[in-house]
């Protein structure tokens, strides 16, 4: 005769601390995990304001996710808050390793599915193939289209971005190492610099992982000291996110075209990166080689995932030319956890070996 499960419950933990209640999902390799119950309220009036009361009164939180021994260093996380925006069907907050992001294109992906079969949206009609989901980032509003069936998630998900634009081309940088070199700077929801892996020796197809990070870890600290990036907007969008090392294949093709992501304190984005195809594509329109809804597929060199992105109509974001960009993956749920605090764990707030 079979024994009947136990129930569940959580191990013993500090009474102060509630369990933080997680659900996991990745989107072309690169995880999300959403907090669904346990966070403090983040006060503030806006978006920005709550991001900037995140890092200044809950930051162990983010270290409690992310880090050792929940997490390992190339965790992402999503904290969802009340939006003051009245389009706004929720508004989030994005954690890495070493703080809060502006945007994050895998993540909305990930939300998007999250939000439909969570119930954060009202049910489509029936027999609609699409949901809507209209998603706060700290970087501005940004639209979600979800493919469901019968009120529940499937498929990819596309989403129409924040202005993007190219904020300086063929920029010269020394780089330590390598010498003067042509850097691109463009935006994409967050601000990334873009050069071809070729220039720094390293075929980003084949490279290890390793030396394509060393090396644009290098590009990223080089850009920053030697030239200063404004948003136009925002001084809080205003700063480098990190570098994007490319096959060099910017003129269109059918072909994918193949990057990698080093963002953050040298965090490796597993998928394509979403606001980096967002920023790719702006500065592909830019220098002429796209033109409006030409469909181009961009591959990460860490999974072999691919994304695509169009730029679907021209826009502005101050005195900037800019584009809307569409840009479609697909994510996946991976689980959900439940964790805990025991006052008398010196590691309770996690660590990071590098």
């Amino acid at each position: 005769m079979e024994r009947p499960l136990a129930v569940p419950r959580l191990p013993p933990h500090g009474p102060g601390t509630p369990a933080l209640s997680v659900v996991d999902m990745h989107t072309g390799g690169e995880p999300l995990r959403i907090v669904l119950a346990g966070c403090p309220e983040v006060a503030g009036p806006t978006l920005l304001a709550k991001r900037r009361y995140m890092r200044q009164h809950l930051d162990h939180l983010r270290r409690r996710l992310l880090f050792e021994p929940r997490g390992h260093r190339d965790m992402y996380g999503a904290v969802l808050v009340p939006s003051e925006l009245p389009d706004a069907h929720l508004g989030v907050l994005f954690l890495h390793n070493e703080g809060y992001s502006s945007m994050c294109g895998h993540a909305v992906l990930a939300l998007g599915r999250f939000a439909l079969d969570f119930g954060l949206v009202p049910a489509p009609p029936a027999g609609a193939r699409e949901a809507r989901v209209n998603i706060h980032c700290p970087c501005g509003l940004v639209a979600a289209f979800v493919e469901c069936e019968h009120g529940r998630s499937r498929g990819p998900v596309r989403f129409h971005s924040v202005p993007a634009f190219a904020l300086a081309t063929d920029l010269l940088v020394d780089v330590p190492g390598y010498g003067k070199m042509a850097v691109d700077i463009a935006y994409g929801g967050a601000f990334y610099a873009f050069v071809s892996a070729e220039k720094l020796g390293l075929d980003v197809c084949s490279a290890k992982t390793r030396d394509l990070v060393a090396a644009a870890s290098t590009v990223t600290e080089a850009v920053k000291a030697q030239f200063k990036i404004n948003h136009p907007e925002s001084e809080d969008l205003s700063f480098l996110y990190g570098t994007i090392l490319t096959d060099g294949k910017d003129t269109y093709s059918e072909e994918p075209t193949t990057n990698i992501c080093v963002f953050a304190d040298e965090q490796v984005d597993r998928s394509p990166t979403g606001s980096g195809v967002t920023a790719r594509i702006a500065l592909q329109y830019h220098k002429g080689l796209l033109e409006l809804n030409q469909t181009r597929a961009f591959k990460s060199s860490a999974t072999g995932s691919v994304f695509t992105g169009k730029a679907v109509r021209e826009a502005k974001c101050g005195d900037f030319k800019a584009v809307i960009v569409e840009v479609s993956g697909q994510a996946h749920y991976t689980g959900t956890a439940s964790f805990i605090v025991e006052d008398d764990d010196p590691l309770r707030d996690g660590f990071l070996l590098k």
